[in-house]
């Protein structure tokens, strides 16, 4: 309970347990009044899919059904609550691997149902955005977003809890894709971003000059398929005329050309738009260069630049407990046929019930 400075008005308390199963994190969290991180558990699966350079979307199903329970039970033990104390239950239902997604969709609807609890599906992506209220607590919208991920790279503009406007998006790999497919193709392996990022300190970012691609009519879309392209066709060509590859400096180079492609359109938005914030969300807000660029960027135009730690990056469900907390303040409530939605659009919802009375 609290109380809002009035002691004739008491508000209960907000307590949201969250599940997130997109990909190959099986996570549940309790997050009270979309602020405060009660429990984050994360059970990863890094290890089990370095062996196949990859996420194998059948052996992470089968993960999640192995670990959900076991995660959800120490969420709730690490809270310090039960199932009776909580207020309504969030789950990722879209986008990412539809097998994933089901795991934790299923076990989110049994658990509302069992209990008589609201159920709130939340967009991965709005997820990954809301991750930066938990740390700084005097953010608020509108402000501008760049999603980094391993599947998405978005710029977006958040106009209010729960509303966005997408600005720009990737044509083709995302970011994070480019990163991982880069870090096999010079031998540092899976997960790649991590590794480039460390190799990269040691290289040279201007060795190699690889490209950046522009799209005509659509200044803040991305697309990385080519600056992938130039790395292999350079690495083939080295290999052909029996030439050393310095690993540093191809990991550099590629970094920087990539850094700079995130940078400078967010900055272009900021100038648009006159935004005086700006955050970094998904995995790749975790890449040092991207940091460090964008700090520099930011105080260069008079923006305030905000970004989660490390732990609230990748996935988890703290996030999606946050997002979920605004939108069941705004009236949001999935229906029992709420479903997995692999390729759901920022922005885009199934069918919800009416607000409950």
């Amino acid at each position: 309970m609290k109380t809002d400075g009035n002691a004739s008005t008491v508000k209960e308390d907000v307590l949201i347990l969250a599940i997130e199963s997109s990909c190959d994190e099986t996570a549940a969290a309790v997050v009270r009044n979309g602020r405060e991180v009660l429990s984050n558990v994360i059970s990863s699966q890094i290890d089990l899919h370095t062996l196949y350079g990859g996420v194998v979307p059948e052996l992470a199903s089968r993960k999640h059904i192995e670990k959900i329970d076991q995660v959800i039970a120490e969420a709730l033990a690490e809270a310090s609550v039960s199932l009776e104390d909580i207020t309504a239950v969030g789950v990722t239902y879209g986008p990412g691997l539809v097998g994933a997604l089901l795991v934790g969709v299923a076990e989110a609807k049994a658990i509302a149902f069992a209990r008589r609890l609201p159920l709130v599906g939340v967009h991965h992506i709005e997820g990954h955005i809301c991750a930066n209220f938990i740390e700084h607590k005097e953010l608020k919208p509108p402000f501008l977003c760049l999603v980094v991920s391993g599947g998405h790279t978005h710029l977006v503009k958040m106009e209010d809890y729960g509303k966005f406007e997408i600005l720009g998006r990737t044509r083709d790999d995302a970011a994070g894709e480019a990163f991982d497919k880069v870090a096999r193709a010079v031998g540092l392996g899976y997960p790649g971003g991590p590794k480039i990022d460390r190799v990269a300190k040691e290289g040279n970012p201007q060795a190699i000059a690889f490209p950046q691609a522009h799209i005509d009519g659509c200044p803040y879309d991305f697309s990385f398929s080519g600056l992938k392209s130039a790395v292999l066709n350079y690495l083939n060509h080295a290999q052909m005329m029996g030439q050393e590859v310095k690993q540093a400096d191809v990991a550099a180079s590629f970094q920087s050309a990539a850094v700079e492609a995130l940078v400078s359109r967010a900055m272009m938005a900021v100038d648009e738009f006159g935004a005086k914030q700006i955050v970094l969300a998904g995995g790749v807000a975790c890449n040092s260069a991207l940091r460090r660029e964008m700090e520099a960027a930011c105080l260069a135009h008079g923006c305030r630049l905000y970004y989660p730690s490390p732990v609230f990056c990748t996935d988890n469900a703290a996030m999606i407990g946050v997002a979920a907390y605004y939108e069941y303040q705004n009236g949001v409530r999935a229906g029992w046929d709420l479903n997995a939605a692999p390729n759901l659009k920022l922005g885009e919802r199934q069918p919800t019930e009416e607000k409950l009375r």
